[in-house]
């Protein structure tokens, strides 16, 4: 990156200058209360295996119980090692139906042996909080914890009952969303849901907004298994046929294989106002898809740029292969794992029959487990008219833009059950700065402090009386 003579004055000052930390602004009680209940979460090393989820669970509803919430309304759902944790906001009933507000509590596993710091220790250092979980997503517990705690000592009575939903897997088998959803419904119907693991700001590398992405569509995660059979026989008595070269020879069909190209309200918001901000060849062609998603000659250029092909088509790749059984023995059998993002409102079983025409009839394609599709969420007028309400007081004109994720989080669940989801993390980041799941975990402080303000900001939008 080039410097500019402004950069260099300022590289010069802060090498002339001491190496002394500013002092750190001083926290109102809200923000320091946010701050300590953030402390504690990152504390509990809750990635899979270790059971830390309960302990995690017990001592946010200790925080709801403390702040008047009755404890009829804290629900504690355990689940095997883990739980799932569930608090009803009562309101007035004059605003309809409930909303939902998610985050999940696990994280993913961090060996300290390979971190530069302790990952279950908040460490606030250089203007950011180091920590696993702090982007992915525990900042989002601890931030709509501290606005439940914070409303209630104002005395505030939503005009619609809102409801917390805090999941413990959703970085594996994501069973407590499954259990919440087909279990439990009645404490988590909503008329929508609101998720801090998905949505958020960018900003450039100098701090400056870029644009501002609300979640309203996520890929189906669907894993299938590819597999050859043969009789074998002994390694020195070589066949024609062969179960690994057959296995070789469908990926090579797969590999060549496109899925058609599709679009949804979402992508092609998403392509107009991201297109419009990006140079050259790419933006162009989201420019144009976005006028013509028919334009098969643009799609052809997104589809070379992995971070923006699966926002026109579902994708499947190979990623895990096992055959054979020993070194002097033919192979039995040959399987390859093949995971697919599934375009929203592509049925899983349409991908595995396309699977199946591409490879041919001698390759068995079976589906790995029960995923779940789920459709887009529909542009809701009031949801975006808050959401740019908050992010525009922030940061005045930055665009809001609709947003389809090609991972999954605990939303698709809630939307095949009929609840629209929106990602509307109150987070703006840098590229740069995005470590989730990775070593050395981190988020601005300030975009921490400024998350509080932001889902404060859209609770009493979408849930305050009306002025």
């Amino acid at each position: 990156m080039s410097r500019t003579p402004l950069m260099a004055a300022l590289l010069a000052l802060a090498i002339a200058a001491p190496c002394t930390a500013a002092p750190a602004a001083k926290l109102d009680a809200n923000d320091a209360k946010a701050r300590e209940i953030f402390a504690k979460l990152i504390s509990y090393k809750t990635s899979v295996g270790l059971g830390q989820v309960p302990a995690m669970v017990d001592y946010l509803a200790g925080q709801f119980r403390a702040a008047g919430f009755p404890q009829a309304d804290i629900h504690v759902l355990p689940l095997g090692e883990t739980a799932s944790l569930v608090v009803r906001y009562r309101g007035d009933g004059s605003g309809g139906q409930p909303i939902a507000l998610m985050a999940h509590m696990d994280v993913v596993t961090a060996k300290p042996e390979d971190w530069q710091r302790d990952p279950f220790t908040l460490i606030e250092e250089n203007g950011y909080f180091y920590g696993r979980g702090t982007s992915d997503v525990k900042d989002g517990v601890a931030t709509l914890t501290s606005t439940f705690l914070r409303l209630k000592s104002e005395g505030f009575v939503p005009k619609r009952d809102l409801i917390i939903l805090f999941s413990g897997d959703e970085e594996t088998e994501m069973a407590t969303i499954r259990d919440l959803v087909n279990n439990h419904r009645d404490l988590i119907d909503a008329e929508y849901a609101l998720n801090s693991d998905g949505g958020g700001g960018t900003l450039e590398e100098n701090g400056k907004p870029r644009m501002y992405s609300m979640q309203t569509a996520e890929k189906t995660y669907a894993s299938f298994e590819l597999t050859t059979h043969n009789p074998g026989g002994h390694s020195s008595q070589p066949r024609a046929d062969n179960a690994i070269y057959e296995l070789a020879d469908a990926l090579e069909k797969l590999q060549a294989y496109r899925f058609p190209t599709m679009w949804n309200d979402t992508t092609l918001a998403a392509f107009k106002a991201v297109g419009a901000a990006t140079p050259g060849e790419v933006g162009e062609a989201m420019r144009k898809f976005a006028a013509n998603p028919k334009d098969e000659a643009a799609a052809d250029v997104l589809a070379k740029v992995p971070y923006e092909v699966g926002k026109t088509r579902t994708t499947c790749i190979p990623t895990l292969l096992r055959g054979g059984h020993a070194d002097n023995a033919l192979p039995q059998s040959a399987t390859a794992t093949v995971n697919c993002r599934i375009f929203p409102g592509v049925a899983i079983d349409a991908v595995r029959k396309s699977l199946q025409d591409v490879v041919g009839q001698k390759v068995e394609v079976s589906v790995i487990g029960s995923p779940t599709a789920s459709d887009a969420s529909p542009l809701r007028p009031d949801v975006m008219a808050a959401v740019t309400q908050v992010v525009h007081a922030r940061h005045p004109g930055v665009p809001i833009v609709p947003s389809q994720e090609s991972g999954a989080t605990d939303g698709l669940y809630l939307r095949a059950a009929g609840i629209p989801t929106y990602g509307v993390s109150g987070m703006f980041i840098k590229d740069s700065d995005s470590f989730a799941h990775g070593l050395n975990e981190r988020i601005p402080v300030q975009g921490y402090y400024d998350g509080l303000d932001h889902w404060y900001g859209l609770v009493k939008a979408l849930a305050g009386p009306r002025k």
